[in-house]
């Protein structure tokens, strides 16, 4: 159990990595969207193959638990055949030729001149900087933005609720009156919604804006859990509601896999450059895991203590999120991790100024009207 935990923990950071580093720029959202609809796909096709039907019996379950094995290997025997990242040929080993190489491999047989320069003006800037440390990241200030934002989306994604949602739907399920046999086949709508809305925002991320789906996400989530709650109290009460608590369910999993499961595992290669990258997708995923180990620890606690009043809880997570990506986050789309950066600077730059010009002009008044009343 333990390196199967290990090679999780190493292989989404570097499988996100390398498909953010492989990806040319107008594509990087939809690419990165690719590593939330396969995990949805993972999960759909176990709800699949755990049905009594399948493989979910008890002479049938080591085949069940095999077939991640099967997986592992099938990716195994294609590595070979993929090339090294072009980014991490050029700026980290300065091999423009294998760069090339490697562009045409994977993007196809054309003049990728532009993307280059892009990449060599990232080395020029990032000239004599050696790849930083997790510790140099959290002393940088120049980052402390983006770090803080990676800190609140990723620890949000786990302490948004989806974990309590499924945990919640088989109850909300029975109320409904689907019966007991049937609620593995509820289960595998939940877990085809989640796929389908994956996909969905697959397609629609370019033309949308990562921030707007983190965004729009996070505050309909927010919405659908304040509802979500009213109608958990109301469903002894109200023979219907227990359907309305159902469809809530279904418009949680869609607000969840349209925007922050799909936006959020590549976030930390659109905001940091190449020194930065490595230690930020640690920081990353050490506080995404450490989040599912708190809901994992504490859940069961807050669901003996508060029942469904426990939404409330990801409620408060949720909004914040939101409105931090809102008002702190710049948009990623077309633009490389330098042009995020500069954003960054300037937003935060500009709000600090504008305190400062606020503060003095709140002095000014004050000494003006001392000399009035003088």
């Amino acid at each position: 159990m333990i390196p199967l935990c290990v090679n999780l923990g190493v292989s989404l950071s570097a499988h996100t990595v390398y498909l953010t580093e492989c990806a040319p720029k107008r594509l990087r959202g939809m690419v990165g969207v690719t590593i939330a609809t396969f995990i949805s796909l993972g999960k759909f096709c176990g709800q699949l193959l755990g049905i009594s039907e399948l493989l979910g019996t008890e002479e049938r379950w080591p085949w069940l638990l095999g077939f991640n094995g099967f997986t592992a290997l099938l990716q195994l025997l294609t590595l070979p055949f993929l090339p090294e990242s072009p980014r991490f040929l050029l700026l980290d080993r300065g091999d423009h030729q294998t760069c090339e190489k490697a562009l045409k491999r994977l993007w196809g047989n054309k003049d990728y001149s532009r993307e280059v320069e892009e990449m060599l003006e990232e080395k020029t800037a990032l000239q004599s900087i050696r790849s930083h440390s997790v510790m140099e990241l959290i002393q940088n200030q120049t980052v402390r933005w983006q770090l803080l934002t990676i800190i609140v989306t990723f620890t949000t994604l786990q302490l948004c609720g989806i974990n309590a949602v499924y945990f919640y739907s088989f109850d909300v399920f029975r109320a409904a009156g689907i019966q007991e046999n049937q609620l593995r086949y509820a289960a595998l709508g939940t877990g085809m919604c989640e796929l389908f809305t994956s996909v969905t925002c697959f397609m629609i991320i370019e033309s949308t804006g990562k921030k707007v789906l983190l965004f729009r996400g996070y505050m309909g989530m927010s919405a659908t859990l304040v509802l979500l709650t009213i109608t958990l109290y109301l469903q002894s009460r109200v023979s219907w509601m227990p359907y309305c608590s159902m469809v809530l369910i279904f418009i949680f999993i869609f607000f969840f896999s349209s925007g922050p499961a799909g936006v959020t595992a590549p976030l930390p290669g659109d905001i940091f450059n190449q020194s930065f990258k490595s230690a930020a997708y640690t920081i990353a995923c050490t506080f995404n895991w450490a989040g599912l180990f708190v809901v994992g620890m504490l859940f069961p606690i807050l669901v003996e203590k508060l029942d469904y009043f426990c939404f409330l809880i990801f409620l408060l997570f949720c909004a914040i999120c939101g409105l931090y990506v809102r008002f702190n986050v710049p948009e990623t789309k077309n633009r490389t991790a330098l042009e995020v950066a500069a954003e960054f600077k300037k937003m935060h730059c500009e709000s600090g100024k504008s305190q400062k010009n606020q503060s003095s002009e709140q002095t000014h008044n004050s000494i003006a009207t001392c000399g009035t009343k003088l």
